[in-house]
């Protein structure tokens, strides 16, 4: 059996792999029709302009879903490996459970609302897929240091606390930048501007900046990659569990009793 075939870990394999992905199509796609410079764009940029934006945001909407659906399996084991005495940890992983919604919610709004199109929304869902994300990270790594060393071994909360490190270190030296880059730049409508020549006006404060929001995107979705060994240890199945043996409103219908049998009402899959 492959790695990937164990229990559940293709979802965040398929969620880091899907969304760097994303952000390398459109990169390539908009750099070779020369809608953005080859130098380090803004991840947004590069999915602004058709038709680069359109692949950019059908990839990134299957990249939410990927995330909701890794978020929730998480949620569940460590759900299962906490136990029901522990109401602290259970307490905040239903909290990290909607922060991780909240955050694959974000990354929707930002792929459908693209950046020269209506800025202020676009900004929002980039706050609430990093910033948001940002804090699911945080939650999880607190959840990873309760749960050393009985449940994973230390190295699994060592890495996911450098990870962290790395998405805030990536945040602030974008915030940073990016409000040193535009305040040098008064009266300029930065959000639509897509081409910078080396040497104007904020150039450098722009590079620091984008360098930091491809840090940023790198560092986030690199978190899932800790997931992966978890995953290979958990399996999650669906049950129905029909209520009657029809579908009709009223029985008998037409006095007529319903002979067949079905392996989807008998619980079967």
């Amino acid at each position: 059996m492959w790695w990937f075939q164990q229990g559940l870990c293709f979802l965040p394999a398929a969620l880091v792999v899907w969304t760097a992905a994303s952000f390398v199509f459109a990169y390539i796609t908009a750099v070779s029709l020369r809608h953005v410079d080859p130098l380090v764009p803004y991840i947004s940029d590069t999915g602004t302009m058709a038709p680069e934006r359109c692949v950019f945001g059908i990839m990134l909407d299957v990249s939410a879903f990927l995330g909701i659906a890794t978020v929730y399996v998480r949620y569940k084991q460590v759900e299962v490996l906490t136990g029901q005495g522990e109401f602290k940890l259970n307490r905040l992983n239903r909290f990290g459970l909607l922060l991780g919604l909240i955050s694959s919610f974000g990354m929707c709004v930002v792929a459908n609302f693209q950046k020269t199109t209506l800025f202020s929304m676009h900004l929002v869902g980039a706050v609430l897929t990093f910033g948001v994300g940002a804090l699911y990270i945080v939650v999880q790594t607190l959840l990873s240091l309760h749960m050393q060393p009985h449940v994973h071994s230390r190295t699994i909360y060592l890495v996911r606390l450098s990870v962290g490190l790395w998405t805030m270190s990536s945040i602030i030296s974008m915030f940073v930048s990016s409000v040193i880059m535009y305040s040098s730049l008064p009266g300029v409508d930065v959000p639509r501007k897509l081409h910078w020549t080396p040497g104007e006006t904020g150039y450098t404060a722009h590079i620091i900046s984008t360098v930091s929001e491809w840090s940023l995107a790198f560092s986030f979705i690199s978190f899932f990659l800790t997931y992966i060994r978890d995953f290979q240890k958990i399996q999650l199945r669906a049950e129905a569990d029909v209520q009657s043996s029809h579908l009709y409103d009223n029985w008998p219908h037409n006095g007529v009793a319903a002979s067949e049998s079905s392996p989807l009402l008998a619980g079967g899959t």
